[in-house]
């Protein structure tokens, strides 16, 4: 059996920031850090973790990939998942600097390997995202035979987390998660 893990980076670090903003009383609710856009700056996402935590053992990885927009050149983050195990896809922000196309991305790659990748009744797919837009994806996937896993903070669209074959929460694992875990005051 073999994990297949797609992530959406944007989705889960900007979520896990609102998320350590209300463990670390920078804001007195997940609803008001959203609203407000109150994040813990410090907090950032250990891939290597990430990747043991969502994927397993690596020998049992089929494929992990990491989607998101395409950072500032002095930013670091995508080489450093890549030697966290990987595969890296990133597009351009749109002229109004809104990420567009990794949703699209991700449910494609899903289908997609369903069919050209995996094996039916033996592999898993796991999902990092919170998002209901993957509720139609999970349903297809589902239908034809594969376990789907999400993994996400606890509030991930309710449709998502009960279509889901298992959901995973990482809000325990905020610490463990965080590369500057050392540093978190």
């Amino acid at each position: 059996m073999a994990n297949f893990l797609y992530v959406d980076n944007s989705n889960i670090w900007i979520e896990g920031m609102h998320v350590s903003a209300v463990q670390r009383g920078m804001s007195p609710s997940l609803y008001v850090a959203q609203q407000e856009r109150i994040c813990d700056s410090s907090w950032r996402m250990d891939f290597g973790r990430l990747f043991e935590f969502a994927g397993g053992d690596r020998e049992d990885v089929g494929r992990a990939v990491l989607y998101g927009s395409r950072p500032p050149d002095e930013d670091s983050i995508w080489n450093m998942a890549r030697r966290r195990g990987f595969e890296v896809i990133v597009f351009d922000k749109n002229v109004a600097g809104k990420e567009k196309k990794v949703d699209t991305k991700i449910a494609t790659d899903m289908i997609e390997d369903s069919f050209l990748r995996m094996k039916q009744e033996r592999d898993e797919i796991t999902l990092v995202s919170g998002d209901s837009d993957f509720v139609p994806t999970a349903e297809a996937l589902l239908a034809r035979g594969f376990p789907v896993h999400v993994v996400f903070w606890n509030h991930a669209a309710n449709e998502l987390k009960q279509v889901a074959t298992k959901f995973h929460s990482l809000d325990a694992h905020l610490d463990f998660l965080n590369l500057n875990r050392n540093q978190a005051g």
